[in-house]
């Protein structure tokens, strides 16, 4: 698949089927985030699967009720190893690491006719302890993974390159 039909087709799925994701395809997902760029190589994170229905559980409470998450094959939530970096610009590394990171898996999950949604709305600390992450760890997003059961709404309607391009400067 090309990469603008996979940026085309990705959409948020909510709504799973209840059907096992071949270790093949999770390893393809898996390993996109692998090869993710990172403020100098750092690979300063880990990506910790889960699939253990308990588990997911406690996640969707952590995550304001998000059913989804529970409801989902597998949900995968990327951690930050190292909050320290901060960029040149001013900007901490591990949230732009694992920005990348995880919308390279959402990418690779169109590929392989996956599903996935991007979970930012959750309880930091709550996470943490159910996935037993260290204090010194952050977990940036959670990414629910499954096959969709309900075709996509069709696409949401995004500006023109003119209303979000400028040239040289930055102009209104």
């Amino acid at each position: 698949m090309e990469v603008l039909e996979a940026i085309r087709k990705r959409k948020s799925v909510r709504v799973y089927k209840d059907t096992p994701i071949p270790e093949n395809k999770l390893k393809y997902v898996l390993e996109a985030a692998r090869l993710a760029p990172s403020a100098a190589n750092s690979q300063d994170w880990k990506f910790v699967v889960v699939r253990d229905l308990k588990r997911k559980i406690q996640l969707a409470e952590a995550a304001n009720e998000q059913n989804q998450i529970a409801l989902a094959p597998v949900v995968i939530a990327g951690v930050a190893t190292n909050t320290n970096i901060i960029m040149m610009c001013g900007i901490p590394a591990h949230f732009v690491n694992l920005a990348i990171a995880i919308d390279h898996m959402t990418l690779a999950a169109v590929d392989q006719g996956l599903g996935s949604c991007w979970i930012g709305a959750f309880l930091q600390e709550e996470t943490k302890r159910i996935l037993k992450i260290p204090d010194d760890h952050m977990v940036i997003g959670l990414l629910t993974l499954g096959f969709p059961a309900i075709k996509a709404r069709r696409s949401k309607i995004r500006k023109s390159l003119d209303e979000i391009v400028c040239y040289e400067t930055f102009m209104e």
